[in-house]
């Protein structure tokens, strides 16, 4: 008779990923305008990619959306995605980071996404950030570099 025992295999070494930070359980969201038919709530739902919701300003030209933590947070990661199925324009993003309360911010991303419908119409971008003890989290926009009247417009923002 053939002698045999069961033996466990070691346990796999894993990776493990910092959780996606829960807006809404963390922070106050802070918006200069929404409009009624896409609140800034869009932003934060998890319908994300082409044909997702998206937080569409109430008012033409400069915008801002801030997250102000409750408790300071680490932020390794931010992915933003914008949609833009109608107008051709040059969207500018400051991505800015305070641990002071807001009273000063740094800037860690300054990114423009350009936006030519039908062809070009959506972008997506995943950016490792370095940010410990973040109170504030600042998202400035200028919907158009060229200053035609446009709208800014945020499909989703995510945080790791």
């Amino acid at each position: 008779m053939l002698r045999k025992q069961l033996i466990k295999a070691p346990a796999a070494t894993t990776v493990t990923t910092p959780e996606e930070i829960d807006i809404a359980a963390v922070a106050t969201v802070l918006v200069t305008s929404e409009a009624p038919e896409h609140p800034v709530d869009h932003a934060f739902d998890n319908q994300r990619g082409p044909g997702g919701s998206r937080w569409i300003a109430g008012e033409l030209g400069e915008q801002m959306v801030i997250l102000a933590f409750d408790a300071p947070q680490t932020i390794r990661q931010v992915v933003l995605e914008v949609e833009e199925p109608e107008f051709a324009r040059t969207q500018e993003l400051q991505l800015a980071v305070s641990s002071d309360g807001g009273q000063t911010y740094r800037e860690l991303v300054r990114q423009e996404y350009n936006f030519s419908p039908p062809d070009t119409t959506f972008k997506r971008e995943d950016w490792v950030v370095t940010a410990e003890g973040v109170t504030h989290l600042r998202l400035q926009i200028k919907p158009d570099k060229g200053g035609k009247p446009c709208r800014a417009t945020i499909t989703s923002l995510v945080l790791w």
